[in-house]
């Protein structure tokens, strides 16, 4: 319960950030439609729970809008972000008392009702490994959100660096005893790198995420990465 009351009150805190004379969207609910205008702000969720939670009849995902799949009722948590569109944000969660590994393990990104979105199931932790960098796109057709995917950079950011684990070719982990709270010093917390494409609701360009890949090849990029990878320096730094 701490941890749903201190993800509401940093939510509250983002809605009022963002809430400037710029924002035209007021919709605020993860699971409604909207469209967006570049420069608004944009309401999704995160969900954490079991891989089967997220399936109807084990065989069919659905968004954790759909309440046939009752997420509401089981082990679960959420986190709800209102970042601005068309700008490259780093999304955190402190996971100093929420261990994703206790709420199996899995999340998945979201928004929508009628026009539900979700990303594929990403796994996050178990009682081994902790995964702690994501990269979100967020994909927008006139305004209307499509798509959320995760992407992945196959494990470039951790190479070489005995002290972390390419779990599936994909993804840089962590030994979760490691991390504080779980017997380890390094802080887990989640960072997302969330990014932007397709076209908002005036067919203008959303160019986030062009510009987050164009950003590898300068040192500014570099300067971004090291807020985005922190925890690969403040790992090795014990070792």
């Amino acid at each position: 319960m701490a941890m749903k009351r201190a993800l509401w009150l940093m939510v509250l805190t983002l809605l009022c950030v963002v809430a400037a004379a710029t924002d035209t969207n007021r919709v605020y609910q993860p699971c409604a439609d909207t469209k967006i205008q570049r420069s608004d702000g944009f309401t999704f969720g995160i969900a954490f729970s079991s891989k089967d939670s997220f399936f109807f009849n084990q065989s069919l995902q659905l968004s954790p809008c759909d309440r046939r799949l009752s997420l509401a009722s089981s082990n679960s948590q959420l986190a709800l972000f209102r970042p601005k569109v068309d700008e490259i944000s780093l999304l955190s969660i402190n996971t100093s008392t929420f261990f994703p590994d206790n709420y199996g393990g899995y999340m998945v990104a979201f928004a929508g009702r009628r026009y539900a979105a979700r990303s594929p199931l990403s796994f996050v932790a178990n009682s081994t490994y902790t995964v702690t960098s994501f990269t979100l796109v967020l994909e927008f057709q006139r305004g209307r959100l499509q798509n959320l995917y995760w992407k992945r950079d196959g494990c470039s950011s951790c190479k070489k660096q005995s002290n972390f684990v390419c779990l599936n070719k994909q993804d840089c982990a962590i030994r979760t005893s490691s991390c504080k709270g779980r017997g380890g010093a390094v802080d887990c917390s989640l960072g997302i790198q969330l990014a932007f494409s397709g076209t908002d609701r005036h067919l203008r360009v959303l160019n986030s995420w062009y510009e987050v890949e164009n950003l590898r090849q300068y040192s500014l990029y570099g300067l971004y990465s090291n807020l985005r990878d922190s925890l690969t320096s403040q790992y090795n730094k014990f070792f």
